[in-house]
């Protein structure tokens, strides 16, 4: 199997940072990469090209880091459109502290607010529903939040529903720019 194809965690494209001398968190390009297909539809080439600007590199050193870098891109993608709205964001998992966590969701929240920025235009945000528009500024205020917590089963839940808020709005922005994707059952409302 190709590496594109296969799951993609942040362990192994913070890896393939690191391998092109890069100590930054993917973090931050994942809510990037997340914005930039509900918003621009970023082609494979785009993308890889993006990242390589970011790691300060030309391309990548060689094709299995291409490969991670486009399955990442593939993967991300697949989440956001398929029906069983399974996306989740790229961040630092429970191998790493809660305050480790928590800068990797303010990074990954200011990487799609800056791309929301850059993109949507006040035209744009008009034909937002209510919700999405307070989503994003939900967002805004989650990129300021304080990461330097302590590892306690309080601030774990705390953690763990801002970034469920944060996937929502991720989710609701992708599935708002590209109607009937994903393809959602419909019910109907009971009649009383």
């Amino acid at each position: 199997m190709s590496l594109i194809d296969e799951r993609q965690d942040f362990s192994d494209v913070a890896d393939v940072f690191l391998l092109h001398g890069s100590m930054q968190s993917p973090a931050f390009l994942d809510g990037r990469l997340c914005a930039l297909l509900a918003l621009r539809d970023v082609s494979p080439q785009a993308w890889l090209e993006e990242v390589c600007i970011s790691l300060g590199v030309e391309q990548p050193r060689d094709e299995a880091s291409a490969e991670r870098l486009l399955g990442w891109r593939k993967q991300t993608l697949e989440a956001l459109s398929a029906s069983d709205l399974n996306y989740a964001p790229l961040l630092p998992d429970e191998l790493f502290s809660l305050g480790e966590q928590a800068q990797g969701l303010k990074e990954w929240t200011l990487g799609f607010i800056e791309v929301v920025d850059d993109v949507a235009d006040s035209e744009l945000r008009e034909r937002w529903s209510q919700a999405l528009r307070e989503s994003i500024d939900d967002l805004e205020a989650l990129s300021r939040i304080e990461t330097d917590i302590d590892d306690s089963p309080e601030n774990e839940n705390d953690l763990f529903a801002l970034t469920e808020h944060a996937r929502m709005a991720a989710m609701l922005l992708y599935t708002e720019q590209h109607p009937g994707k994903p393809q959602v059952e419909q019910t109907d409302a009971p009649v009383h």
